[in-house]
């Protein structure tokens, strides 16, 4: 969830390939799609689910492209702009209103009318609520919990994270596992919205967005949500934002550096193939505020409204989204698929991990906030939210900053 990068060299030649891909038939007559993705990891299964939509569909080729991130967005920004996007692609929940709302998306709500949309998580959907149309479906969704080491809890005679484990247990657990002389941190404590001080913030009862729609996070649950984790910065318990930004959390994480990452069910895929760290890694869910709460957010499915082929890409989307491709998601390890009754693909994928913990999180989950701008507004919380993390600001002045900035983001 980063901010659009400029346009390169490199992205133009990507958007050249997946426009001649996505807007051109064959000389035969045959239909080609191009479907643009972001992940690597990812790729065997879409391309498995690509195959398995051919076989059915005669004559329609699907074409899986892999574009780093930043390449990513600047490839759909431009390419939507210029009528020249690929025909499907990923869509995330804080880029999607300016897609949708820039008339961007394929409406597919005719073409899914015998589809049960009461089979993927209600607080995915609502990400992408657009009243009357459907711009898509979801294909997977991502809840966070606590993966921690077990080898460093066992080395320090302190029992494993479990479902009681409030605030003050992993704040002082957090303390007990750092060994500077070890070099070993309790907890990574970057500043993370998804996996982070969103999660604290509603686990206190605040909220980031008010239902008046206005920023609330100059609020006393908002701080204290916000302070969790500026606190295990300022007492030590993580390592510092520049070492942070140095080597990302979960590489320390399966470095042995920290004990405990709070984040996405996302990472079970890259943490499961060590096979050295595997044993190591145990799960929990998030520790309780005054309340449970876990982010939850997904990838959907979504098509270019200005298609040349807006019949077979519906049938794509709806199919990338439904029962069959889910479960080969799953079955791959790479996600957790959203569609209903078949998440245990992906648990049986990893059996040696309590991956569990990430499904029954859905029962607690809160949407990711995404009014406005969403893009630009959460693209500023590192600047505003910094001082507190380093100690130089009190986490309710941060907040304060924060909470205004985002308000005039939202005025615009």
């Amino acid at each position: 969830m980063r901010h659009h990068k400029t346009w390169s060299a490199t992205a133009a030649a990507a958007a050249t390939a997946l426009v001649l891909a996505g807007c051109s038939g064959g000389d035969d007559g045959d239909v080609t799609l191009t479907y643009a993705t972001w992940s690597d990891d990812q790729k065997p299964a879409m391309e498995a689910i690509a195959e398995a939509f051919e076989a059915e569909h005669e004559g329609v080729d699907i074409e899986v492209q892999v574009l780093p991130w930043p390449e990513y967005w600047s490839t759909l920004q431009v390419g939507a702009a210029g009528r020249t996007a690929p025909d499907a692609f990923w869509m995330l929940a804080d880029q999607y209103p300016a897609y949708a709302e820039g008339g961007q998306l394929l409406d597919i709500r005719d073409a899914a009318s015998d589809v049960d949309l009461s089979a993927y998580p209600q607080s995915v959907l609502d990400l992408y609520d657009s009243g009357d149309a459907l711009y898509g479906l979801p294909k997977d969704y991502d809840t966070n919990g606590i993966w921690f080491n077990k080898a460093l809890f066992d080395d320090a005679g302190i029992a494993y994270p479990d479902d009681t484990w409030t605030w003050d247990d992993a704040r002082t657990a957090a303390r007990a596992l750092t060994d500077p002389g070890a070099g070993v941190w309790g907890i990574a404590a970057p500043i993370d919205r998804q996996g982070g001080y969103y999660n604290s913030i509603y686990q206190a009862g605040g909220q980031v967005i008010g239902d008046d729609g206005k920023a609330a996070l100059d609020t006393p649950e908002a701080v204290a949500g916000i302070e969790f984790w500026s606190q295990m910065q300022t007492d030590g318990s993580s390592p510092t934002l520049q070492q942070l930004s140095d080597t990302e959390s979960v590489q320390m994480f399966m470095d042995g550096k920290v004990a405990m990452y709070f984040s996405g069910s996302f990472w079970a895929q890259r943490l499961y193939s060590d096979e050295a760290f595997r044993a190591n890694v145990g799960v929990a869910p998030l520790p309780m505020g005054e309340q449970r709460a876990s982010m939850i957010s997904g990838i959907l499915n979504a098509g270019y409204a200005g298609t040349e082929h807006p019949e077979e890409l519906a049938e794509f989307l709806i199919f990338a989204s439904g029962e069959e491709a889910a479960k080969i998601q799953g079955e791959s390890g790479a996600v957790l698929p959203a569609y209903q009754g078949t998440q245990q693909t992906w648990l049986d994928a990893m059996p040696e991990f309590d991956l569990q913990v990430f499904v029954d999180a859905v029962d607690y989950s809160v949407p990711l906030p995404i009014e406005g701008n969403a893009a630009e507004w959460t693209g500023l919380d590192s600047e505003y939210l910094a001082p507190a993390w380093n100690g130089e600001q009190t986490a309710a002045e941060a907040a304060a900053a924060y909470d205004a900035a985002i308000d005039e983001v939202l005025a615009k």
